[in-house]
């Protein structure tokens, strides 16, 4: 099951590839069921906020009607930076599924562990879900960028 939601979250990604954003994709599942899918769009918004896991509990909370996503899960393919794991705690979401670790600005264990802090609502992590697909899809990204970035000299 893990594996089959990851997948999805890995579909949101690569859209968010397709798109020169960096390949990072969320969904929300409430009794087994994706209510929400996002993926990055901060450079096609110009907005800084317009992360994976934000634009998901967006969705989420608006097909529930209600902000506390509670008893969901959501699956995302990079650990979540501080500002998306403040909202996965205030969005009472239940549990966090990770694919890739993000040993520069993870706030769920790799830099910071948010969800380890006394807050009103502890959500639970389990990571490594299709690690390597995740990692890969990533560093392709970012040497596919870099090659550009090269060849624009």
């Amino acid at each position: 099951m893990q594996e089959r939601f990851m997948k999805e979250a890995l579909k949101e990604a690569q859209k968010a590839y397709n798109k020169e954003e960096v390949p990072v994709g969320a969904v929300i599942v409430k009794n087994d069921k994706i209510i929400a899918r996002g993926h990055n769009s901060k450079e096609e918004k110009n907005n800084t906020i317009k992360h994976a896991e934000i634009i998901a509990i967006e969705k989420a909370s608006r097909k529930l009607s209600n902000w506390r996503l509670e008893n969901c899960e959501m699956y995302v393919t990079l650990e979540p930076c501080p500002m998306c794991a403040g909202a996965i705690i205030n969005s009472r979401i239940k549990k966090v599924y990770i694919g890739a670790l993000d040993e520069k600005t993870g706030a769920c264990g790799s830099v910071l562990n948010l969800f380890n802090y006394p807050f009103n609502h502890r959500v639970e992590l389990k990571t490594g879900i299709l690690e390597l697909e995740c990692k890969d899809l990533l560093q392709n990204f970012f040497k596919e960028l870099r090659k550009k970035k090269k060849e624009s000299k």
